[in-house]
């Protein structure tokens, strides 16, 4: 049996207007994210889907049975995601007094960065002495030509026998996104969690919205919001040695409340044109929530709580 990570980036150090870069590792038994794989699978086959899942892509609730599907899944096994948070102007201060490029802290951060990721998931974890450990990352000619792989495996194996910790980096490989379900998977819960830190909810736009909708329900079903925060760990880098571990449950409470203020208005408003006008069909309750065809799934969510039914019904 072995333990397999898969790590992938949102944001560049040197991407303009971008407060924070974040990295973002995914682990667990090699079994268990092999059914997983296989489960997601049977999602997308059964929603004859064969597009890739990324949460910047999500843009229209046409999608919304598939992404609560396949998230649902994820959060509801044994797996670990931690999520590595870096202060950008911090970062590009430090560079400056040690008359660094921006290139070569990328190239030391690329390093240092995945390594404490990997070692936070696995020191946390006795049970993996003596297992073997692969590392996937998502491919990028900027990785190799760094040599990252065989970086992060001689420093990872020496972290294990500095620290008698006995498992061995067995490999280190980068794959296509769109040929690996759990890189797909890291991607969007990063996508997720991102959306929450930046408070991207905050935005006036449909797409937002749309978002905003497929974490909420996400998150209210059933023990969902407690296995996220549990097994989502997020890591703060402000140019110090010692890192700040952040509990997730300070982002998820005030996207809480502020969806559950947005659902009350939009459920008033509903409910008062559907007891003004109880024959209209979906289309012409669309039209007067001033809902574009992109947030239909939306309406469909509301329509199932103001008749006493569950919100998620229809997607599970």
């Amino acid at each position: 049996m072995s333990f397999h990570i898969y790590f992938d980036e949102s944001n560049k150090i040197d991407q303009p207007n971008k407060a924070f870069s974040y990295y973002g590792a995914y682990g667990g038994l090699s079994s268990t994210l092999a059914d997983t794989t296989i489960n997601i699978k049977k999602v997308l086959r059964n929603l004859n889907t064969k597009s890739e899942i990324h949460f910047r892509e999500y843009n229209h609730d046409q999608y919304i049975k598939k992404y609560f599907q396949v998230i649902n899944e994820v959060i509801n096994q044994d797996i670990n995601i931690n999520l590595f948070i870096v202060d950008n102007e911090k970062a590009k201060i430090i560079a400056e007094q040690m008359q660094l490029s921006i290139l070569e802290l990328r190239s030391l951060l690329y390093v240092k960065i995945p390594e404490r990721l990997f070692y936070g998931i696995l020191r946390e974890k006795p049970s993996l002495e003596s297992m073997d450990i692969k590392i996937t990352v998502d491919r990028n000619d900027e990785y190799r030509v760094l040599n990252l792989y065989s970086k992060i495996k001689e420093q990872m194996n020496a972290h294990s026998v500095y620290r008698n910790k006995k498992y061995k980096i067995k490999s280190v490989k980068s794959e296509h996104s769109h040929h690996s379900i759990p890189l797909q998977i890291i991607d969007l819960f990063m996508g997720i969690i991102v959306f929450l830190i930046e408070k991207s909810y905050l935005q006036d736009s449909n797409t937002s919205i749309i978002k905003s909708d497929l974490i909420y329900r996400f998150l209210m079903q059933e023990q969902n919001l407690s296995k996220f925060q549990r097994q989502i760990k997020l890591f703060k880098w402000n140019g110090l040695e010692v890192l700040n571990e952040i509990s997730v449950s300070n982002y998820l409470s005030e996207f809480i409340v502020f969806k559950s203020n947005f659902d009350v208005k939009e459920l008033t408003k509903l409910t008062k044109i559907i007891s003004e006008n109880p024959n209209f069909s979906d289309k012409e309750l669309r039209i007067a929530m001033n809902y574009p065809n992109t947030m239909l799934r939306m309406l469909w969510g509301y329509k199932n709580q103001i008749q006493g039914n569950e919100r998620n019904c229809f997607i599970i």
